[in-house]
Order: structure tokens, then C-alpha cells, then sequence
């Protein structure tokens, strides 16, 4: 008699399933995460005992067998008509999904070429979901779910957010969320705060706090935020630099499309503030070679002299902004 092995043994996971007695010749294989398929070594192991076997799990809509496919082997050697079983209701995507948390989580344990495959499945099928979510249900670590992210991704386009192991739905880009938030205020200074974080993809406290701080006049992404964005970007290489030791690439301050409407506008156009404000702001609307090559002309030992300055000029044009927000707000 051979012993049963902790497959065999009922797991947590199942207890929210009732079992049912199905006919063994109504079941269907299914897509399974061991790539090798069935062992039949172990399907005859299992005919040979005599202890009664553990439900196996049933994909109701399909009839496709979850988990269990080798009792199922086995329960058809013995000549047996009926098995127990726990049906899933879910979709086949979740049903997958199921099917590799139960193969992880007990029995004969999965290869790493199986939970390597198992993972980039679930990436197709659950893109939003987080990759420490992924890899604990596959059983690989999450920067290998990283990994297999991005080799899947490659020419398609991104998610802005991602939902944890917890359920709760977060941005990949935290700062890049908040100044979502700060555009969306900016040309609706009276939406709601909920308002807000819907369009952002942030919580209803960060979109508090974006807007405090555009009242302030203040950067929407607190400094802490931006250091880590910026190392980031550094580590992956997200942000380029022409030469070793370079510069990064700025982003552009203006839209051209904006700066060419607002160029046409007579009300900007014929006073003397608003010719004043177009010169200013076509001053900063420079294409990233420009930028680059300013960075380039400015001396090792100016460096830190140009830093502040530039962000004395971005603090002052966020105050103006706040002020144009409030005036918009009051009219």
C-alpha cells in the first residue's frame, strides 16, 4: 500500500467549496500548469491504495479537472464511476490561476520551469495584478515576475496601476499619479476630492494633499518622492543621458499646440503682460536637445548655483499658477 502524500492531504484553500459526487467519465483534462503533464507512475500509485482519495476540483462551466488529474487517472485504473470533487464557478483565467495556487501551495511540488510558465501566464491573463502577488501564487520571486513582465510587455501598452495582494488598486508611478492630480485641478480647480482621485488613480488623502500643496505653490510630488523617482529612473535607465555622467532629459514645460492657441489669442497678444507672459513661457517650451545642451554649458562649479536657481524659477511659476487656480476659482 502505498502512503498518501501531502497532495493528498485537504487544503485551506478549498474548504469554500462543497463537495459533490460527478461522474468520472463527465471530466475533462485541463490546462495544467505542470508542463510535463500527467506522471503516470504516480496516477498508478494512487490506484494502488486504498485509502479514499481527497475531492479533486472541478471547473463547472467546463467540466475541465483544476486539480486532481492524477486521482482522476487513478480513480479510472480502480474502475471507479464516480469521484468526489469541489467545483469553481470562475473563469477559465481564474480557474488557471487556482489551478497553480493549489499545485504551489501542496502536493508534488512544481518545477521551476512550471511556475516560470505559470507566472507569464497569469501576467497575460492578470496584467493588473501586482507582481508580488503573481510570483506568491507561482512561487517565484517577484523580480522575476519583473522580469517576465517586461519581456511580455515589449511594443504594448502600460497599466497605470497594479492591485496588491491586498486588493487595494495602486499606481505603478506614484509621483507621476500626483502630478496627474495636479493637471486634473488645474483645469478643474472645483472638482471634488474623490473627483480627483478617480481621474489620478491616487487615494482621496494623496489628492488632499496634492491640492494643498498646488495651494502653496508647491511641487504636487514632495521631495522624498522625487529623489526616488529619480533613482529609479537611474537604476532602469528610464531616463537617458547622452554621454556617461549626462544630463537627463527634461520633460517639455509646454505643449507646442497649447503655446501656438495661446500665441493667436488678441487678449494675450496686444498687452503688455501678455506678450510679457508668452516670452516667458516660449523661453522654457525648448526641445530636449536644447535642454541638454544648456546643461552641458554649465561649469562643475556652477552646478549647484544653477540647481537652486532653477528651482527658485519653478517654485515662483508654481505660486503663479496657484494664484491664476484661486482667480479661477473666485470668478
Amino acid at each position: 500500500m502505498t502512503a498518501l502524500g501531502p497532495e493528498l492531504r485537504d487544503s485551506r484553500e478549498l474548504q469554500q467549496y462543497v463537495i459533490e459526487i460527478v461522474s468520472v467519465r463527465s471530466l475533462l483534462s485541463f490546462g495544467s500548469p505542470r508542463l510535463a503533464g500527467e506522471d503516470p507512475r504516480h496516477s498508478r500509485a494512487l490506484a494502488e491504495t486504498d485509502i479514499p482519495l481527497p475531492p479533486i476540483v472541478v471547473h463547472r462551466p467546463t467540466m475541465h479537472v483544476i486539480d486532481g488529474l492524477h486521482r482522476v487517472r487513478a480513480a479510472l485504473l480502480r474502475g471507479d464511476e464516480h469521484i468526489e470533487a469541489r467545483f469553481f464557478d470562475g473563469s477559465p483565467e481564474d480557474a488557471f490561476v487556482l489551478a497553480v495556487k493549489l499545485n504551489t501551495r501542496h502536493g508534488r511540488p512544481l518545477s521551476q520551469a512550471d511556475r516560470t510558465a505559470a507566472a507569464a501566464r497569469i501576467i497575460g491573463t492578470h496584467p493588473h495584478w501586482s507582481d508580488r502577488r503573481i510570483a506568491e501564487i507561482a512561487g517565484i520571486s517577484p523580480s522575476g515576475v519583473g522580469a517576465l513582465r517586461t519581456r511580455s510587455t515589449v511594443g504594448a501598452g502600460q497599466l497605470n496601476t497594479r492591485t496588491g495582494r491586498d486588493g487595494r488598486v495602486r499606481p505603478l508611478n506614484a509621483a507621476e499619479a500626483r502630478r496627474r492630480a495636479g493637471e486634473f485641478i488645474a483645469g478643474r480647480p472645483e472638482a471634488s476630492l474623490r473627483e480627483i482621485a478617480e481621474a489620478a488613480g491616487i487615494a482621496v488623502a494623496t489628492a488632499r494633499d496634492v491640492r494643498k500643496r498646488l495651494r502653496m505653490g508647491e511641487d504636487p510630488v514632495p521631495p522624498k518622492l522625487r529623489a526616488a523617482e529619480w533613482r529609479d529612473a537611474d537604476v532602469n535607465g528610464t531616463h537617458e543621458a547622452k554621454e556617461e555622467g549626462g544630463t537627463p532629459e527634461p520633460p517639455p514645460v509646454i505643449g507646442s499646440g497649447i503655446l501656438s492657441s495661446m500665441r493667436k489669442d488678441p487678449a494675450l497678444r496686444f498687452t503688455d503682460s501678455g506678450r510679457t507672459l508668452l516670452h516667458l513661457l516660449s523661453s522654457q517650451a525648448l526641445e530636449p536637445e536644447k535642454w541638454r545642451w544648456l546643461a552641458e554649458g554649465v561649469p562643475t562649479h556652477r552646478a549647484y548655483d544653477v540647481v537652486r536657481a532653477a528651482r527658485r524659477c519653478a517654485e515662483q511659476w508654481l505660486r503663479f499658477a496657484t494664484e491664476l487656480e484661486q482667480r479661477g476659482r473666485e470668478g
